[in-house]
């Protein structure tokens, strides 16, 4: 086995598209508001009102971002809250209007479990399939619609295989379907995983809704947003206090919010030179995985993709063994979604694009950030080379 290559003592991280560490800058941001600056927002004494002004200027910083209003964002828990209030906000907002839903096959279960509770309500969904290579077609969301539909959610990139989907081609057909019958169709977008990596501005998407998660781009945990466009029916689902213009009841989690825009300001800033040196070790993990092991297959199409997202599975290796060796050899990486990496069943999504059940087990996700090393990506690959070998090998002699 390689000797593995430490940074300070810890763990070679490769699984960024799980959770990433808060930032420095962000930390020093987000200080002040845990003691010092602790006022409750929605009091009125200056104490409370200096969190409000915080506030306050950390949704103007995260909507700059988004080429959005600054009364168009909400702040949240994080992107579970985010999507299954856009989701559920939107369907009951527009009940009267029609109900059906349309989604895809390969979303976070954030969106999908929503959209199976919508179903639970009496409502229809449609389940949109992508191409093989996990690219959800615009004329297949298109061809989707009916006389009846109210929204349309489709991620803007697969926190799995990296797969970036065409959501500003899917919202102008979807408009221009829904025009032809007088009507108009809400669009969402999961882009929890585009900060740093892709553009999010909401009209270059021309969406009407966009889920975001802090932790995903180096802010802290908990806290999240959804950017609702002005004049988008909406109904909240988290009821109590007046907070965030009566979308969403409960105290702001100052700290957070402020830790946030920071993060996401620096991800934004960050965005090309980030990318650039993202890609530049995803393709070589890629090239380097699979010219030495055998049998290697890339989910998720090869150029439209996350520039920090490589997806690979092998013939005859559990992925459980393989993450266990790799934690082993001092490497943090995962089979797929952190919200179900307890879970038995194979991904959804390796399933959507015609994975079958052995080979969505035997998958392997690494997310890179600007932070890994030319280094660290020839130990990961080295590593994995030798792994996989010798688990083939223990499970031929075990059904020997």
């Amino acid at each position: 086995m390689p000797e593995p290559i430490m940074n300070d003592a810890r763990t070679i991280y490769m699984d960024h598209a799980a959770t990433t560490p808060v930032s420095p800058r962000v930390a020093e941001a987000m200080q002040p508001y845990f003691a010092e600056r602790f006022g409750n927002a929605s009091s009125m004494y200056r104490l409370a009102q200096d969190a409000r002004a915080a506030i306050d200027d950390a949704r103007e910083r995260c909507a700059r971002v988004l080429g959005a209003r600054g009364s168009e964002i909400v702040f949240t828990s994080g992107g579970t809250e985010s999507d299954n209030a856009a989701l559920l906000g939107v369907a009951l907002a527009r009940r009267s209007d029609g109900n059906h839903i349309v989604t895809t096959q390969i979303e976070h279960h954030a969106v999908l479990h929503a959209a199976e509770l919508l179903e639970e309500l009496g409502f229809d969904v449609t389940y949109v399939a992508p191409d093989r290579d996990g690219i959800v077609a615009p004329e297949a969301v298109a061809e989707a619609l009916r006389p009846e539909t109210t929204l349309v959610s489709v991620m803007l990139a697969n926190n799995e295989i990296g797969t970036i989907q065409p959501v500003a081609e899917i919202a102008r057909r979807v408009r221009a379907h829904a025009a032809e019958g007088g009507r108009t169709v809400a669009i969402h977008t999961d882009a929890v995983q585009g900060p740093g990596a892709l553009e999010i501005d909401v009209d270059v998407l021309g969406v009407d809704l966009l889920s975001l998660s802090a932790h995903k781009f180096n802010g802290p945990k908990g806290v999240g947003l959804l950017y609702i466009r002005r004049g988008t029916p909406f109904r909240p689902t988290q009821v109590g206090g007046a907070q965030e213009r009566d979308r969403r009841a409960g105290t702001e989690n100052t700290p957070g919010i402020v830790g946030m825009s920071v993060a996401l300001e620096a991800a934004e800033a960050a965005r090309p030179e980030a990318a650039a040196a993202c890609a530049a070790m995803r393709d070589r993990l890629i090239a380097g995985i699979t010219e030495r092991v055998d049998g290697t297959r890339l989910n998720g199409d090869a150029r439209r993709r996350l520039p920090n997202n490589v997806n690979v599975s092998f013939p005859g290796v559990e992925a459980e063994a393989l993450l266990m060796g790799l934690d082993l050899a001092g490497i943090a990486a995962s089979s797929g979604s952190a919200c179900t990496a307890a879970s038995l069943e194979p991904s959804h999504v390796l399933l959507a694009i015609g994975a079958s059940e052995s080979m969505a087990r035997s998958s392997l996700r690494l997310s890179v950030s600007a932070g890994n090393t030319e280094e660290e990506v020839g130990y990961v690959i080295d590593t994995v080379a030798e792994l996989v070998p010798k688990i083939r090998s223990m499970a031929g002699a075990r059904r020997s």
